[in-house]
């Protein structure tokens, strides 16, 4: 069991100690003039960029855009994922069919989709939400279809002794036993969506942290570049969190050792 303070918040200021503790030092290290901060700026810098951003209402047009897109691409690429990992899981013929281009086509890069989506859909926001989709698709598809293969057999014997239909076996014993994969599965998708929205917003956007990102490097400011960077990490933790916080009561009933990441 963990200690009181870190049970009540201060596992938050502990995640916080190491990036507060590696900011500082950089700071200290271009003020002693041990680095000259041009290309990596120190922290202040940075976070007078944010300030800036955030006072003209730039961030936050930039931030709800990439949530925006995100957040639909994510929609899309796990409910897909969801459906067709269970019917790959549960029909042999079906995943003997699609499971081998599946799995091939989750190979192929993130930027190799591009030029594709460009030529099919435009430079709107279409491209740009399918990317992402595509992105959460894989690691979903594979968490779900892996979860259901890896239920234990003698789970579903013992559903068929006590008489259960098809309905209670699956609510009752397959669905409890695949959730916990099935919610690592889908942080691993929403992760990649941010990964996915970088090379999406490079698709003509005129807004998002990817536009600032690139905005950055064709003007050379690298405190740009960090402070997108920067609201990239925040803006992903908070989703992630998000999705743990409803996710939680789902598995509550799990008695692990240790607690999940």
């Amino acid at each position: 069991m963990a200690p009181p303070l870190l049970r009540h918040g201060g596992r938050a200021l502990l995640g916080l100690a190491l990036p507060l503790a590696l900011a500082l030092g950089w700071e200290v290290a271009v003020d002693a003039g041990l680095a000259s901060g041009r290309l990596l700026p120190p922290p202040s810098r940075i976070g007078r960029t944010l300030l800036d951003l955030a006072a003209s209402g730039d961030l936050w047009m930039h931030v709800q855009a990439t949530l925006a897109r995100v957040g639909l691409g994510f929609l899309c690429g796990a409910l897909a994922g969801i459906v067709v990992g269970a019917l790959v899981a549960t029909l042999p013929l079906l995943r003997w069919l699609l499971d081998p281009s599946l799995q091939a086509l989750r190979a192929v890069p993130s930027l190799a989709w591009v030029p594709l989506f460009i030529l099919w859909f435009g430079i709107l926001e279409t491209p740009k939400v399918t990317l992402i989709a595509v992105g959460v698709f894989f690691p979903v598809y594979v968490g779900v279809a892996g979860a259901i293969a890896s239920v234990d057999r003698k789970l579903v014997e013992v559903g068929r002794i006590f008489r259960l239909s098809r309905f209670a076996l699956v609510r009752r014993i397959l669905l409890p036993a695949v959730l916990p994969a099935t919610l690592v599965a889908l942080r691993t998708g929403l992760g990649l969506g941010f990964l996915f929205v970088v090379a999406a917003e490079l698709m003509g956007a005129s807004e998002g942290l990817g536009y600032l990102l690139v905005d950055g490097q064709q003007f050379s400011k690298p405190d740009q570049i960090l402070a997108a960077i920067i609201a990239f990490a925040v803006a992903g933790k908070l989703a992630d969190a998000a999705l743990v916080a409803v996710a939680t009561p789902l598995v509550r009933w799990q008695d692990t050792a240790r607690e999940s990441l």
